[in-house]
């Protein structure tokens, strides 16, 4: 113990002195350090931080005060009115992020609706007569994630929500349940046509005088890393191990399984039944004792049917569009907003009238609902702050010019390149639609996307920005699945980073023989199972 938290100061003294020199060094330049390498500064420091401290708030502040700094020149008022005015007033005033706040707000309140009506626990109870091994309960999460594929953030807190008592049910640690939503959350969406993720795509390229969604369809085969992360998801369940820090979280022995279950039971507040069993206790609350599976099916049915009718009606449908173009034009929190809004107040009214909560009960459900929301979007407001601190020292037009300059004449390495630029981008940035926005017009520039290369590169870049944005401990989604799952948000990135660059490894090898093979008939199979094998090889080494 001595020796680790020894190593852990060091680290993090190391870390200090290496910023403040290079302060010093910016400081000392006295030149406009705006449209430079400078500009990654503030990412790489908070999540640098981050992943050294531990703790996520402080070293996302100190990654925005550093790109204040070095926005200001290094002066104080202007520091403070970047940091604060620009940043965190700019970034929560802006409409998209109200519309994603809101609708998180709400999600909360129909969560902790259909948690106190019983609905959760009903599912539990049900789950665990139909639900039998740990196997089962991994592969009906990835099930579930797989089924909700409107849009990232839904998927993210709804499938926690839902499996959470089915996990604690079967040992699973919250670790190992924030991956599986994670990795069924932005891999699921960016293969799935009918979601947000294909919308913002298709408005990248607008100009390119093709059908934005007839572009994201052909590049589906050409997405190794969502492919790939789910081909992980299910040999780890099948194959029954685990690798890296994961396993620390996952030490589940025959043993000791029956005893940390009941702990986690007990603690968690879920399967009230067997609490009762247990601790010889009477339910308090009658209406979690008889509230049913449908309590918790009809309000999930009916969110997702509703922000699937707001992304039309935000994408025009009802103005005469078709559900292609209405999904192309659709604005995710715009959609998501009203999607969520229309679904409280049925969530409401279909509550009263089974009579299973009181009017009081449910309103309470809201400040519950944003209670439970407040360190997601605490996360969320700082993230989108260090984004915008690194938009206004000019990182995306940094990234363009390198990009640009070193893309001639590497026509069969492309698209791994490209990868490997979409990774760094969103993983220091947070983003995968700003990553986006960057590169899939630089791609369309270099190569036609009529020609097959044109095509996987474009399939590189966004596997690339899913992947960095799987890794980013600033990434909304990831800091989404940790609040789905209840978990530590630091372990979470740390337990899930090893399979993620597991996957990124495989997907690069696939993306150097898609640029020899732009054929993914030949290259998929080859990447299915050059994964599979990857793992079995993992496998054995662990073992033994």
């Amino acid at each position: 113990m001595g020796s680790t938290i020894k190593k852990g100061t060091i680290a993090k003294i190391v870390f200090t002195v290496i910023i403040v020199v290079l302060l010093i060094v910016a400081a000392a330049s006295g030149k406009d350090l705006s449209y430079t390498a400078w500009a990654l500064l503030p990412p790489v420091v908070a999540i640098g931080l981050a992943l050294v401290t531990k703790e996520v708030y402080s070293s996302l502040f100190i990654g925005i005060l550093i790109g204040g700094l070095l926005y200001s020149g290094f002066g104080f008022e202007g520091t403070l009115v970047h940091v604060f005015q620009d940043g965190f007033v700019g970034s929560v005033a802006d409409s998209y992020n109200v519309g994603i706040l809101i609708f998180l707000v709400l999600l909360g309140a129909i969560v902790a609706m259909m948690n106190k009506a019983g609905g959760s626990e009903a599912f539990g109870r049900w789950a665990s007569e139909h639900i039998k091994t740990k196997t089962g309960a991994m592969l009906a999460t990835i099930a579930l994630g797989v089924l909700i594929f409107i849009d990232d953030y839904f998927n993210c807190l709804t499938v926690g929500s839902v499996m959470r008592p089915v996990a604690d049910k079967h040992g699973i640690s919250k670790e190992k349940l924030s991956y599986l939503i994670d990795a069924t959350a932005a891999p699921i969406c960016i293969i799935a046509p009918v979601s947000s993720w294909a919308a913002a795509v298709s408005g990248f390229v607008k100009d390119s005088g093709v059908s934005g969604f007839q572009l994201f369809v052909k590049a589906i085969p050409f997405n190794f890393y969502a492919i790939l992360t789910i081909v992980m998801m299910i040999s780890l369940a099948l194959m029954k191990f685990d690798y890296g820090p994961m396993r620390k979280f996952e030490p589940y022995t025959k043993e000791n399984a029956k005893q940390k279950i009941d702990t986690m039971i007990k603690r968690s507040g879920a399967f009230a039944e067997k609490v009762e069993v247990l601790e010889g206790e009477t339910l308090k609350d009658k209406s979690r004792k008889n509230g049913k599976v449908i309590d918790l099916v009809v309000p999930i049915v009916v969110l997702i049917i509703a922000c699937v009718i707001g992304m039309l009606y935000s994408g025009g449908f009802f103005s005469g569009a078709s559900v292609i173009e209405a999904f192309s034009d659709s604005d995710a929190s715009v959609g998501l907003m009203l999607g969520s809004a229309c679904t409280f107040i049925i969530v409401v009214i279909y509550y009263m009238f089974r009579r299973v909560l009181k009017s009081q009960d449910l309103m309470s459900c809201l400040p519950e609902g944003f209670k439970a929301m407040v360190p997601a979007i605490l996360i969320l407001v700082f993230a989108w702050t260090l984004k915008a601190m690194t938009d206004s020292l000019g990182a995306r037009e940094f990234v363009s010019a390198l990009v640009e300059g070193s893309a001639s004449g590497l026509q069969v390495m492309l698209p791994a390149i490209i990868f490997l630029i979409g990774c760094f981008l969103s993983f220091s940035t947070g983003t995968s639609w700003g990553t986006f926005g960057i590169l899939i017009p630089i791609t369309i520039s270099v190569f036609p996307i009529t020609t097959s290369i044109g095509v996987v590169c474009v399939s590189a870049c966004m596997a690339g920005a899913v992947c960095g944005d799987h890794c980013s401990p600033i990434s909304d989604t990831t800091i989404m699945a940790s609040a789905g799952a209840d978990c530590d948000h630091i372990n979470h990135v740390n337990t899930q980073l090893p399979y993620a660059i597991t996957v990124a490894a495989v997907s690069f090898v696939a993306y150097v023989l898609a640029g020899l093979i732009p054929n993914w008939l030949v290259v998929l199979p080859i990447a299915i199972a050059m994964m599979i094998g990857t793992l079995f090889v993992i496998r054995k080494k662990v073992n033994g």
